[in-house]
Parts: C-alpha cells; sequence; structure tokens
C-alpha cells in the first residue's frame, strides 16, 4: 500500500500487519482503522494466507486512540460508522468484531505500549504475544469514558472478573510481568525475539494443521465463549461439524499422513469450503 498507515508482508502463508504511525506511537485513527479492515477481508479471501500477524512499527505497539484533537476524538467526526436506526457504532467494537469474525488465526506480537484500544483490539486475537519491554492499560476511567472495542465482553472472559475490574476500574498501566501473571499475554520476550516466537506459532500452524478444520475451530471456540456455559450447545454444533469436516479430502489425507509418517499435504479452502455449525 502506498502512504499506508500499516504494512503489509505475506511470506510463506503468514500475512503480518504492521501498524505504521511510529512518530504518533501507532495511535489509532479511523483511516487506519479502515485499512486493518480490509487487510483482514483480504487474509480471509485469500486461501494462500494462513496466519495473520499484526506487531507495531517503532516503540509502540499501539497506544490508544489518536485524541490530539481532544476528547471528540473518542467519537470523531470523520469516517463514524451508524446502526441501522442512524445511531453511533464504536469504531474500535467495529474492529473488533470484525476481528472475532476472521476465518485466520491471529496472533498480536505486543512490541512496546499497548493502551486503551490498542490492547483492546487484541482482546479478539487468538494469541497475544509480548515483549519484556510492552506496558498495557485499559486506561478509559482515567479518560473518563468507558471501555470500548468490546473490552467489557471480552476481558472478563479471558482473565477473570476479579483481574478485569482490578484493571479496568484502575485505568492503570501495568508491565508485561504482570500482564503474564493475570493470563493477558500467552509469553513474553526479548524484544529481538518476539517476532520469532510468534512467526514459530504461526509455521506450526500453517505446517501442519489444515485450514478449514483450523477455521471451523477457531470460529466454535469464540462462539462458545458465549454461550450459556453448558455442554448441550457444544455437543449440538459439534455434532454438525464432525460428519461435514470428516467428508472433506483433507480428512482422508490427516489420516492416510499419520498412517504413512509424514507431513500432510492438506488442500482444503477457507474461502469456499469453510462451515460455521450454529
Amino acid at each position: 500500500m502506498t502512504d499506508s498507515l500499516i504494512l503489509i508482508d505475506v511470506k510463506d502463508g503468514v500475512m503480518t500487519i504492521t501498524l505504521n504511525r511510529p512518530d504518533k506511537l501507532n495511535a489509532m485513527t479511523p483511516e487506519m482503522r479502515g485499512q486493518i479492515l480490509e487487510a483482514i477481508d483480504r487474509s480471509d479471501a485469500d486461501d494462500t494466507i494462513r496466519v495473520v500477524i499484526f506487531t507495531g512499527a517503532g516503540r509502540a505497539f499501539c497506544a490508544g486512540a489518536d485524541i490530539s484533537a481532544g476528547a471528540s476524538g473518542f467519537v470523531p467526526k470523520t469516517n463514524t460508522v451508524r446502526a441501522d436506526d442512524g445511531s453511533w457504532r464504536d469504531g474500535g467494537g467495529i474492529l473488533a468484531l470484525r476481528l472475532f469474525e476472521s476465518k485466520k488465526p491471529l496472533i498480536a506480537a505486543i512490541n512496546g505500549a499497548a493502551v486503551g484500544v490498542g490492547i483492546s483490539t487484541t482482546l479478539p486475537m487468538d494469541f497475544r504475544l509480548a515483549s519484556t519491554n510492552a506496558k498495557m492499560g485499559f486506561v478509559y476511567t482515567q479518560r473518563a469514558i468507558s471501555p470500548e472495542a468490546c473490552s467489557s465482553f471480552f476481558l472478563p472472559r479471558l482473565v477473570g472478573m476479579r483481574q478485569s475490574l482490578e484493571w479496568m476500574m484502575s485505568g492503570s498501566v501495568f508491565g508485561a510481568e504482570e500482564a503474564l501473571r493475570g493470563g493477558l499475554v500467552n509469553s513474553l520476550h526479548a524484544p529481538e525475539e518476539l517476532m520469532p516466537a510468534a512467526l514459530k506459532i504461526a509455521r506450526q500452524i500453517v505446517d501442519n494443521t489444515a485450514p478449514v478444520s483450523v477455521a471451523v475451530t477457531r470460529r466454535m471456540l469464540w462462539d462458545m465463549l458465549g454461550s450459556e456455559g453448558n455442554p448441550y450447545e457444544a455437543h449440538r454444533r459439534e455434532s454438525i461439524a464432525v460428519p461435514y469436516l470428516s467428508k472433506q479430502a483433507d480428512a482422508v489425507e490427516g489420516v492416510a499422513s499419520f498412517k504413512e509418517k509424514r507431513a500432510p499435504r492438506f488442500v482444503g479452502k477457507v474461502s469456499t469450503e469453510f462451515l460455521n455449525p450454529k
């Protein structure tokens, strides 16, 4: 992309999206959000892309919303999104919901400061890896606003209510070690080892798993996160997914490669074979 607020690199099945406003600590703008939405649409439509990694240029991941214009920056007048009834919709929430709906696994490589919308939009991602230099914070109460980007839904389900209340009520900024203890991130890495660690996870998925199976599994796990908390709905959905996937060519290949003690050669296409077992 020319003059892009994000940089996109696609190599060996992995799309890397780098937030690219380093002089502004990659603060989120409506234009940047729009470019990320377009990139996720592209990744879903491109069967050669298996995993998406997000990171930031420079010393920050994303320092939150760009509020250089003051408090009005939380509800920008440009590029606003409206519901069918004309009411305003949170732009961070639009992005979070699109990430939630992604058919490809998402990895956040949090290389530095990630606060406000910068950390909240990582919550619908599947893996969060952090540099030991990273700082994070759900700083909404310190800005006298409410949680955004669907964080009031995702955060308690990822780290529990006690930890969510502590971080969100105080609005404090905390370090990578606390994020790991609280269950917000999967692992910590030295700055120079962060992207290799994210790529290692991506390669495990690209090299060893079936694309459609991964997409269906991701959808089932995230959808069940908001279920009523009993196994009956999971059983119903799995009873749809298991026979569907077992009839696909990749299931035959999965068994054959296991028996023959070789690497699998999966050919299924998410763009045409994905099933949401609702």
